[in-house]
């Protein structure tokens, strides 16, 4: 691996994009039929393709706190999914891939969706100034942000700690408790919703023609219009790396077309049969499409490292009656998988990846070897000649031969978090689903099964990908051992 690297150039750029509720069946190159994504084919095609990479939880905030980080999030109280004016979850004080990049003199830079909070007091943001805390106090020398998702408000873009556009004639109040007087909501006004309407929840604030969760007043003029959103993450993503081309740099990229309220940009509508959703797949892919083809026309594509996943697994109904259920036909977002975003069950953290990297990875790899996102920050230190710290990406591991394609050796297991915190251990043939309190559906709208059950369940994926026959009773040592790494981690 040390003579690989060598051949390459040093200190490769990095981009890490990291798509919004995209399931591991939502690529073509994963199987997907009824929608095609042309740009992410042909990075697998040239690339590693892993089939068993796995996010650190089923929902947005934590995984992405995983991500960073590299620290399992039930290690942290606040990792659950965050409200658009929750405080920032990463404490300055820990360090991120930003801030281990940062030592190799890395540039470095935080665009799209972000979720993980801002300020450092929850409801307490000054959205009308400067942020008293922010990405800049991570690692990041450069951010341009969704605050939370598009479906919470703010619905605006933080730049620098700063409102883009902000509107002095419109200031901004975001409260997560009770409305605004005088203010309209998608259930006090639904005639308003002009654009989508709620199918569960999804009912307060109207911004763009779309009830979101959460209340807020002003904006004016910094409002975001959904359909805008691709396009303006894109050409940010792309000023920043035409400003840094001359140096290695770090771009942590997350789009959101994928996340509810799925409303792509009208040069994309009309064109799936699977409707909103498969045309903001469609979108996605074409996003890619833009970020590469700059790569390469400023020659640069060849010493990129660029890894493509996505935070969790899918979900279709997820607040708005955008009709994605009836029109997915016999398509299925998460692929071979159970369940789905929120879960314990495989499809709440299979996740596709994609390694792409001309000078260094095994073209056209099929990598089914167990692995999974804790690993970002060890694996990317490594590949720059960074050490970290006892406390610094505590649970974390170099794994850096194995996502190159060059290596087929398996992480020990895999940890994921559902929605109600409960955690699975996933090794390269057995899931372990530990006891946990809740019912088997999701209860607030999505048709999604958790995997919640008080008894404990083991599951053979090799021979039972769909996790049906639970083995808890005539598998007892391979129980027993799993429920003791479990027991070790938690401690």
């Amino acid at each position: 691996m040390t003579a690989l690297l060598a051949s390459a150039q040093q200190r490769p750029n990095i981009i890490v994009i990291v798509a919004d509720d995209l399931g591991y069946g939502d690529l073509s190159c994963y199987g997907a039929q009824r929608v095609s994504t042309p740009t992410v084919d042909s990075l697998a095609a040239r690339g590693v393709r892993m089939t068993n990479m796995h996010a650190c939880a089923s929902t947005s905030t934590p995984s992405r706190y995983a991500l960073l980080t590299g620290c399992y999030p039930f290690r942290k109280s606040g990792t659950d999914v965050a409200a658009g004016n929750a405080g920032m979850i990463i404490t300055p004080t820990q360090t991120t891939v930003a801030d281990l990049l940062k030592r190799a003199g890395y540039a470095t830079a935080a665009i799209g969706k972000w979720h993980l909070g801002l300020g450092s007091a929850t409801g307490r943001q000054d959205w009308n100034g400067q942020l008293d805390q922010s990405p800049q106090d991570l690692g990041f020398d450069y951010h341009y942000l969704m605050a939370a998702t598009a479906d919470r408000v703010p619905c605006v873009y933080v730049e620098n700690g700063r409102v883009v556009n902000h509107d002095p004639a419109a200031p901004i109040s975001v409260s997560y408790r009770s409305n605004f007087e005088g203010e309209p909501t998608g259930k006090t006004h639904p005639q308003l919703l002009t654009k989508l309407k709620p199918s569960h929840g999804h009912d307060q604030s109207i911004v763009n023609g779309i009830s979101r969760i959460g209340y807020m007043k002003g904006g004016g003029k910094a409002l975001w219009r959904d359909e805008d959103i691709s396009d303006s993450i894109m050409a940010h993503a792309i000023r920043f790396i035409a400003r840094h081309k001359a140096e290695p740099y770090f771009l942590y990229l997350c789009t959101n077309d994928v996340h509810v309220p799925r409303m792509p940009h009208e040069r994309y509508r009309g064109k799936s049969v699977m409707g909103l959703r498969g045309e903001a797949i469609m979108q996605f892919d074409d996003a890619v499409r833009q970020l590469v083809s700059y790569l390469r026309q400023e020659g640069l594509d060849r010493n990129t490292l660029l890894i493509l996943t996505s935070d969790n697994g899918p979900v279709l109904d997820d607040g708005y009656a955008d009709e994605a259920i009836p029109l997915a036909g016999d398509h299925q977002p998460g692929g071979p998988w159970r369940g789905g975003k929120y879960s314990a069950f495989e499809a709440g953290s299979r996740v596709p990846c994609i390694v792409y990297w001309p000078e260094a990875v095994t073209k056209g790899k099929r990598q089914d070897t167990l692995c999974s996102h804790i690993d970002l920050a060890a694996t990317l230190a490594a590949l720059v000649g960074v050490s970290t710290e006892e406390n610094e990406a505590p649970d974390s591991r170099n794994s850096l031969a194995t996502w190159l394609g060059r290596s087929a050796k398996p992480r020990d297991y895999a940890v994921s978090m559902a929605s109600n915190r409960s955690l699975s251990l996933t090794t390269q043939r057995y899931k372990y689903i530990p006891p946990s309190k809740g019912g088997p559906l999701i209860t607030w709208g999505p048709r999604i099964e958790t995997g919640y059950s008080p008894e404990p369940q083991l599951y053979d994926l090799k021979h039972d990908a769909q996790e049906r026959h639970n083995m808890a009773g005539s598998k007892p040592h391979v129980l027993q051992r799993l429920r003791r790494i479990m027991e070790t981690l938690t401690r």
